[in-house]
């Protein structure tokens, strides 16, 4: 690869971190879409990372690459990391499919109740809802991708935060409140 085309990446890769971290600014933490996002967002102990990965083997070596960052960092300076899919998933069914992979790699890591994954990707739909609907903005997010959070963290958060359980259901009744149209505003505004 020539210099040209490392400068093209290294300025995609910028660029898509930027927009990232601007989507958990301006969309999950103004919403408080998460109630545990707005603290390691202050303490900078969120790690953006990007998969250039155009295949799932390589993929699979990135998100392994990451599981092992975050399992082996202390938490008060990785508290949990966001891997960006810069090449790789963009359909959201192979997204889907590939969520059963990321499961069998936290279980061969031996993760399982130390690491969880959440699913965020740009055309995510929940299996009840139409692709239309406000509501999957839960989980929408500029580029497909996936956020590595230390169950601990989750657990304290939980002692911390009143009915997290109904967070899902609190940001669905936001996101109608909220509209299509102004989400996609915001949303727009980002990019």
């Amino acid at each position: 690869m020539n210099q040209e085309n490392n400068d093209l990446i290294r300025e995609s890769n910028e660029t898509a971190i930027s927009q990232t971290k601007n989507w958990v600014e301006k969309i999950v933490i103004k919403h408080n879409f998460c109630p545990f996002a707005a603290k390691p967002f202050r303490k900078d102990t969120i790690r953006y990372a990007i998969s250039n990965a155009e295949n799932e083997n390589d993929l699979v070596d990135d998100l392994v690459n990451e599981l092992a960052k975050i399992r082996d960092a202390k938490s008060e300076e990785l508290e949990t990391t966001i891997l960006i899919l810069a090449s790789c998933l963009s359909d959201f069914e192979d997204y889907n499919q590939f969520l059963d992979v990321v499961d069998a790699i936290l279980e061969e890591m031996d993760l399982v109740g130390e690491i969880q994954m959440a699913s965020f990707h740009p055309d995510y739909c929940f299996a009840d809802l139409t692709p239309d609907d406000v509501r999957n903005y839960t989980n929408r997010s500029i580029y497909p991708m996936f956020h590595l959070i230390r169950e601990a963290s989750v657990e304290a958060a939980r002692d911390s935060y009143p009915d997290v359980d109904l967070v899902p259901e609190k940001n669905m009744t936001l996101l109608e409140k909220i509209g299509l149209e102004e989400i996609l505003k915001e949303i727009s505004e980002i990019k």
